[in-house]
């Protein structure tokens, strides 16, 4: 198979642990290219604690995970940044720098990642921000927007590397539903320009509005809807 065939995201036969117990265990999934695929389950059992160990936030002890290129198990921890600038993470609690501008907030990140061509990061402050809707919103503090705002500078953020997949955590859980919607339909439009999306939700109505493949985390396990039957209604809330 050539790289370019490859599944964006490949999980084999790995335990998934958080703070030295075992959360979740015998995982197998796989996540192509441009694919878009829900991640849900009750809270606490486990979907956060695959993102943090997809993104390498949490240490992947067995198992075989290989995420844009790289292979995870054990990955040393130089590399982890070089593996970030080919991943996008969009927080449901923003973690934005509260004393920084969003053009500051998102400069901060290309400065982290290595850009230095003040021309190309002009320019792709500008792409990014518009593609996120907020244009004119560069020199506003965080504080000065709303939180829907908030998260689309979230987005952004996540967008600046062009990234192979988006990894989403919870991306709407503090917004209303107008709002929700409004950050939805950012991410539907992200992944029809062909990044993948890994997005963690208890909103069922996304997956009735926006129908996709579906991960559960439940009793320690993930089933992929590809390939067991399940009723995601039944999962929420509790």
């Amino acid at each position: 198979m050539s790289f370019s065939n490859m599944p964006v995201v490949s999980v084999k036969d790995t335990t998934i642990f958080q703070k030295q117990h075992v959360v979740l265990s015998d995982v197998f999934f796989e996540i192509a290219k441009g694919e878009f695929v829900y991640l849900i389950g009750r809270t606490g059992s486990g979907k956060s604690s695959l993102l943090k160990t997809l993104y390498a936030d949490l240490p992947l002890y067995s198992g075989d995970i290989t995420v844009a290129g790289f292979q995870l198990y054990q990955i040393p921890r130089k590399t982890i940044p070089f593996l970030r600038r080919k991943i996008g993470i969009v927080f449901q609690d923003f973690q934005l720098l509260m004393d920084r501008t969003v053009t500051e907030n998102l400069l901060f990140a290309m400065r982290a990642t290595g850009w230095k061509d003040s021309s190309k990061i002009k320019q792709r402050l500008s792409e990014v921000l518009l593609k996120v809707g907020l244009g004119a919103a560069g020199n506003k503090m965080p504080h000065q927007l709303s939180g829907g705002e908030q998260q689309r500078v979230v987005i952004a953020r996540a967008l600046i590397n062009e990234p192979h997949i988006l990894f989403a955590d919870e991306p709407t859980g503090n917004l209303d539903p107008q709002v929700a919607d409004e950050i939805m339909e950012i991410f539907v439009q992200i992944n029809r320009s062909g990044t993948a999306i890994l997005m963690a939700t208890h909103n069922y109505q996304f997956l009735e509005k926006y129908p996709a493949r579906v991960l559960k985390c439940e009793n320690g396990k993930v089933l992929d809807s590809n390939i067991h039957e399940f009723d995601y209604r039944t999962t929420w809330f509790y």
